[in-house]
């Protein structure tokens, strides 16, 4: 017990000692010493009750308390009591003054910001932005379900998702078609949900402005490549045998200039395309034309081996996925010392779907690397890769052509140890094969 309050203890059980003291000498007096004593006693425990019945009408009121005065048990309490009082509305200050600060912030943020109840999927609150962007006015609609009011964007069945819903990229806005936004879910808590809207048109139009401008380079350099090939043909290194390796040397960089451009425009072509085509995708051939062309290109310095297991087809395009198989393929060859080995895997997945992977033995990539890999022209050492003649956009191309079939590129590595590339293909992807496209594989 702190020092002061054991003080104001003492003290009281010192007037309350008095006081009984005083009635029993009256009661002698008088010659009624125990009626006199106990009426006294009653009028303490009366006292008592009152003062406490004081204490609990302020409480209740929820009354400011005044600084209390005096000493005593019953004016300590009062100090205590005030003491915490003031302690928790200077909390509560602070906890109003940083939520202010929290709203001011949301409130002038570009992104629209919209707080969303789970269950109800109705708007509790909703910063500035959210107006231009999404359509929405405060106060409004506070309280409104948030899937009538961003119509026509699917937001029932987004939000249904929950903490598993994926970002929604470029689409228009509810307020103005031309307006491009990424929609994201937050699930902040159990109850509240927290939905971002940017505005990416910006950002977009640059994109596509990328976009165009690589494609038509990319178109305009064919021609002018195309008469450096017909020259370089045309020279002859038997007329003037001190020019054979320059021109040797004029060839192969001629070619992998074309190589370059032709990968620019297979990029911007994927680039362009929202969605392919669906077709049976037969992958037993398409096994066995991978194991001839990465037996072509090793020309015998690696042990190529083919593992088909899933014994099922795809559904998607025959021309783009066979691009990034062999893109796959020829980087195992490429990146693999001689003497490695390459192996093809077709499997089925845990959850339905489909895998294919190609597993090398080479020099492996650092994990540094891995998040980078797939960007155009990004590479792990330059040297390396010139050597080996790759352009940087393989890589990449694989990716567009795995987001085009909804599918995933997984990448795993180590350093001298070699690195397996996997093609996850959902279970909407997967169908069953053929008799005939299973005897082609086991033929090949």
């Amino acid at each position: 017990m702190p020092a002061r309050a054991r003080s104001a203890w003492t003290k009281t059980l010192g007037q309350l000692v008095l006081i009984l003291a005083a009635a029993l000498a009256a009661g002698l007096l008088v010659g009624q010493p125990w009626p006199v004593l106990t009426l006294a006693a009653l009028g303490v425990v009366a006292w008592h009750y009152w003062k406490l019945r004081n204490v609990l009408l302020r409480l209740t009121a929820r009354q400011r308390l005044a600084p209390p005065q005096g000493t005593g048990i019953w004016n300590e309490l009062d100090r205590l009591l005030h003491r915490g009082q003031s302690e928790m509305r200077s909390r509560k200050r602070r906890l109003v003054a940083m939520l202010r600060a929290y709203r001011a912030a949301a409130a002038a943020l570009p992104d629209a910001v919209v707080v969303v109840e789970r269950n109800s999927q109705r708007v509790q609150w909703l910063n500035e932005a959210a107006g231009p962007l999404l359509g929405l006015r405060y106060p409004q609609d506070i309280g409104a379900a948030l899937g009538a009011r961003l119509q026509p964007l699917p937001m029932a069945h987004w939000l249904s998702g929950g903490r598993s819903a994926e970002p929604l990229q470029d689409v228009a806005s509810p307020v103005n078609p031309d307006l491009r936004l990424n929609l994201r879910l937050i699930p902040y808590s159990d109850e509240l949900w927290l939905l971002v809207a940017r505005d990416v048109t910006k950002m977009m139009r640059l994109e596509q402005m990328r976009r165009d401008f690589v494609a038509n380079v990319s178109h305009e350099l064919r021609t002018p490549l195309t008469v450096v090939h017909g020259y370089l043909d045309m020279l002859d290194p038997d007329d003037q045998p001190e020019w054979a390796p320059m021109l040797a040397e004029m060839r192969r960089q001629s070619q992998r200039m074309t190589q370059l451009v032709e990968d620019l425009l297979t990029l911007s072509r994927l680039e362009a395309q929202d969605a392919l085509p669906d077709e049976n995708v037969a992958m037993a051939p398409m096994l066995a034309t991978l194991r001839r062309e990465a037996e072509a290109l090793s020309q015998g310095r690696h042990q190529v081996k083919v593992e088909d297991s899933a014994m099922v087809d795809l559904w998607g395009s025959t021309k783009e996925l066979h691009s990034a198989f062999s893109n796959l393929v020829s980087n195992a060859i490429r990146y693999t010392p001689a003497g490695g080995s390459i192996v093809i895997r077709f499997a089925r997945s845990d959850d339905g779907g489909a895998v294919l992977a190609v597993e090398d033995s080479g020099y492996g990539i650092p994990a540094a690397h891995l998040p980078r890999i797939t960007e155009r022209f990004y590479r792990v050492s330059t040297s390396r890769s010139r050597e080996s003649g790759g352009t940087g956009l393989g890589l990449s191309i694989v990716k567009h052509v795995l987001q085009l079939h909804q599918a995933r590129l997984q990448i795993r590595s180590e350093v001298g140890r070699g690195s397996t590339f996997s093609c996850h293909f959902g279970g909407e992807r997967v169908h069953a094969r053929d008799a005939m496209s299973t005897t082609i594989v086991r033929s090949a």
